[in-house]
């Protein structure tokens, strides 16, 4: 499974986000590909799930992958919420 974390540049936001999920998944077990970068560079990629802000979704909706919003990059429950929507994870178990 490949996931991409995006912010606007792709250098601090998206890397601080990447390792917090990175986080998030060990956490619960599962292995992933987790990789950051800028919209632009996500706009054309390849992934199983994007992993943004709200800010940034409308410039990704084009992709055939599912888009999971998370606001604060270093909220681990944000974060698990998310993926759990996105189908990754399960909570609660």
């Amino acid at each position: 499974m490949k996931i991409l974390t995006v912010c606007g540049l792709g250098m601090g936001s998206s890397l601080i986000l990447k390792m917090n999920v990175e986080a998030v998944l060990k956490q619960h077990g599962i292995q992933a590909s987790v990789e950051h970068m800028d919209v632009s560079s996500a706009a054309s990629a390849s992934a199983d799930l994007v992993i943004t802000n709200a800010e940034l979704v409308d410039n990704l909706q084009h992709l055939s992958c599912p888009l999971a919003v998370v606001n604060n990059y270093i909220d681990s429950k944000e974060i698990a919420l998310a993926l759990e929507q996105a189908g990754i994870i399960k909570l609660g178990e």
